[in-house]
């Protein structure tokens, strides 16, 4: 029988878990997941649509049992970097130091420098990705993406607060619905990357296709929903002014993690795909962008399955669907996404990416709620995930529901959650 989450060799630290010889069932839940268990789901692997029924099966949130800690891979500790916050979700470090978090349930962004907390800017509508301009060591903006608008305050090294008003750089970007907004520049500061997700699950009711829709794909992208879905479900870019705008990449439903890759300056996103077509499928997934690729929503997902709710429609683009990098178990809810370049953790992290998966309440068995670990080799995933960080599940619910990841000054990593409001760190442990 294949194996389609196992232990596997990778080396040094994963090499030494696989020797445990550690197994689980394919597609499995929160219960088989452990600092270390390595995870590989193919296409192949893929059930048929409605194998299983869709279950609606949310958590409680709990509060963290008494003692409870998040767990880690041998040679690694956890501390609590910051609590008591409101929904805090995408994380990012400013080249000074400065750890930025958007408290989107609180409508603004915190700054910690030197451990302390700062309301940095307030007043906006569910912030979410943060982004500093131009790239490099001394920026002189702070992008920040609300749900509706882009905007930018000015930046000097050691500033706490906003000195002013925002410049508004983007407005009436498309609201409702997904409502997370990440972004990320280029390394060379020449081009802004800004996520926008769907409106709905599926699409369904977005009308008659637009005549000619030849024309429509030439200005919105290839295999691009229309109607109330215009715009949405994709990756935009343009310059860091908000002009000359267009689609970079459509079919994504939902990529609520984007980042750049230091490496290759490629676009990565964290993609929620589809919901109620069973517990194990279609797979979440990460992906590297290329530019006017299609990955698939609404008509297909991973490559070329069509989604049976759309009848064959739109069957043209078939063999024009991307298949992603990295595969993830159905319902996992990945959100934030950074590659690590700090020096504290052991080499086999260097170069690869972080996933914070926020969990599912669409499968009969919860999955998520952890944060694993995509090796890469010359650049590019190996398609297999580890994972890092879990222990935020019970059987009578979840206490911790990670969202934002970021590499701090010092190489460690840090982990917000927004069931408890809290900030983790993870280090290396101190040797005995």
């Amino acid at each position: 029988m294949k194996h389609i989450l196992r232990l596997a060799a990778l080396s040094g630290l994963f090499g030494a878990l696989a020797a445990a010889g550690w197994a689980a069932s394919p597609f499995g839940d929160w219960r088989q997941d452990a600092p270390g268990v390595v995870h590989h789901i193919t296409p192949a692997d893929m059930p048929e649509p409605f194998a299983t029924s869709s279950a609606a099966n949310a958590p409680s949130v709990i509060a963290r049992p008494s003692g409870a800690m998040p767990k880690t891979p041998p040679g690694f500790q956890v501390s609590l970097f910051a609590e008591g916050l409101n929904e805090p979700r995408a994380l990012r470090v400013a080249p000074d130091g400065a750890v930025f978090v958007a408290e989107s349930g609180a409508g603004r962004v915190l700054l910690f420098r030197g451990g302390k907390p700062h309301v940095f800017a307030a007043g906006l509508d569910l912030p979410y990705g943060i982004a500093f301009f131009p790239p490099g060591p001394q920026p002189e903006f702070v992008y920040i993406a609300e749900t509706n608008r882009l905007v930018r305050y000015p930046y000097r090294s050691e500033m706490t607060r906003a000195a002013g008003p925002p410049e508004v750089i983007l407005s009436h970007i498309p609201s409702g619905g997904h409502w997370t907004r990440d972004i990320a520049f280029a390394p060379d500061g020449s081009r802004l990357f800004l996520a926008v997700g769907s409106a709905s699950n599926l699409a369904q009711g977005i009308g008659a296709p637009p005549a000619p829709l030849p024309e429509f794909e030439a200005h919105h992208g290839r295999g691009a929903a229309w109607g109330f879905e215009e715009g949405r479900a994709q990756v935009w870019v343009m310059d860091p002014l908000g002009k000359n705008i267009r689609a970079y990449a459509t079919g994504l439903r939902n990529c609520s993690g984007l980042t750049v890759q230091p490496a290759t300056g490629e676009p990565w996103c964290a993609v929620n795909e589809r919901d109620a077509l069973g517990d194990n499928l279609p797979p979440d997934f990460v992906t590297h962008l290329e530019d006017g690729a299609f990955y698939g929503w609404p008509w297909f997902y991973i490559g070329p399955h069509p989604d049976p709710r759309w009848h064959g429609e739109r069957a043209e683009l078939r063999n024009a669907v991307r298949v992603p990098d990295v595969l993830l178990q159905p319902h996992s809810a990945p959100l934030g996404i950074v590659f690590y370049q700090g020096q504290s953790f052991p080499a086999e992290y260097r170069g690869g990416a972080f996933v914070a998966l926020h969990g599912s309440w669409n499968r009969s068995l919860w999955t998520g709620y952890k944060v694993v670990f995509l090796p890469m080799r010359n650049g590019r995933a190996v398609g297999d995930y580890v994972d890092f960080l879990t222990g935020f599940v019970t059987e009578q619910g979840v206490w911790g529901r990670p969202v934002g990841v970021a590499v701090d000054a010092e190489g460690a990593l840090l982990v917000s959650e927004d069931a408890g409001g809290t900030i983790w760190r993870i280090t290396p442990a101190a040797p005995r």
